[in-house]
């Protein structure tokens, strides 16, 4: 009986993105929670890394975005180009 090698998962899949967005976030909160503690300050470290980690996140996204759009848009050139050479 032949088995089955288990699926891999990538750094694309949709899943692990999102995990890795939220613990982010999360662990710069959680930073920022510590400072504060141990400083003083209360909200301040603690929304400054959140705000850090946010804009993070959505800068790390629109890279992602525009690295995959611009693999698409050379694969559908290509694929136009190929057309019209074997035409």
């Amino acid at each position: 009986m032949k088995r089955l090698s288990p699926p891999r998962v990538t750094t694309s899949h949709t899943l692990t993105q999102g995990i890795d967005n939220a613990l982010a976030v999360a662990v710069l909160f959680g930073i920022g929670f510590a400072l504060d503690h141990w400083l003083g300050t209360d909200p301040l470290f603690m929304i400054l890394l959140t705000l850090l980690g946010g804009v993070g996140v959505f800068a790390k996204m629109k890279y992602r975005y525009d690295e995959e759009m611009a693999a698409h848009e050379a694969e559908r050139r290509d694929k136009a180009t190929a057309g019209r050479v074997s035409q």
